[in-house]
């Protein structure tokens, strides 16, 4: 009984979609993981976009469309992701 409640576990996490990162543009980004939090002075991003350094509050809606750059504690971003 256990086994079949795990495979039935398995099974429905297997139908949850990955995070989408195209639609905020975030897909096209990613070279930014790993560089200063300096680089991003010098460019343009959609109204609505969050950086979110440590401490940040945020609100928990989901967005598809906004762009979330996340910083860490040494200014290095850490990832950017919609939502």
């Amino acid at each position: 009984m256990a086994r079949l409640a795990l495979a039935l576990i398995l099974g429905l996490s297997a139908c949850v979609a990955a995070p989408d990162k195209t639609a905020c543009g975030a897909a096209g980004m990613q070279q930014l993981v790993g560089r200063d939090d300096a680089v991003l002075a010098a460019m343009t991003f959609p109204q609505g976009t969050r950086l979110i350094y440590p401490g940040t509050a945020i609100t928990e809606d989901y967005r598809p469309d906004r762009l979330n750059i996340d910083v860490d504690a040494t200014g290095r971003i850490t990832g950017l992701w919609c939502g």
